[in-house]
């Protein structure tokens, strides 16, 4: 099974959808992005772009509310803090300095990572 996913003008995925195999293949049986998604507006029309359960296409797994970047040829989740930034290479929001260690939170107002308190 393959999965789409519909995105809208502004590049948000409207939703995401599972396709037959059958529906993406060549005539030799190879499945190919382009064909599954034209089946895709053929059948719901709209504008389509392949996705994988298991992030072997476009970085991550399309889920709805993401954005479609073209240029990463990736699917990009929100942005978690204002001060984060997108990596070029891996198309992940990181922080202004990587977390110390486990059971950090990001706390916004002083740009740091902090732990929480133990009651």
């Amino acid at each position: 099974m393959a999965h789409f996913a519909e995105i809208d003008t502004d590049n948000i995925v409207l939703r995401v959808i599972v396709v037959a195999n059958e529906d993406t293949a060549d005539g030799d049986g190879n499945e190919v992005d382009a064909i599954g998604e034209a089946f895709c507006n053929d059948l719901l029309g709209g504008t389509w772009r392949r996705t994988s359960y298991n992030n072997n296409y476009r970085v991550r797994y399309a889920g709805v509310g993401m954005t479609f970047d073209a240029g990463r040829d990736a699917f990009i989740t929100d942005q978690p803090f204002p001060s984060w930034t997108l990596n070029n290479s891996t198309a992940n929001w990181e922080p202004p300095t990587p977390m110390p260690g486990d059971g950090y939170l990001w706390d916004e107002d002083t740009t740091s990572w902090v732990q929480p308190e133990v009651e």
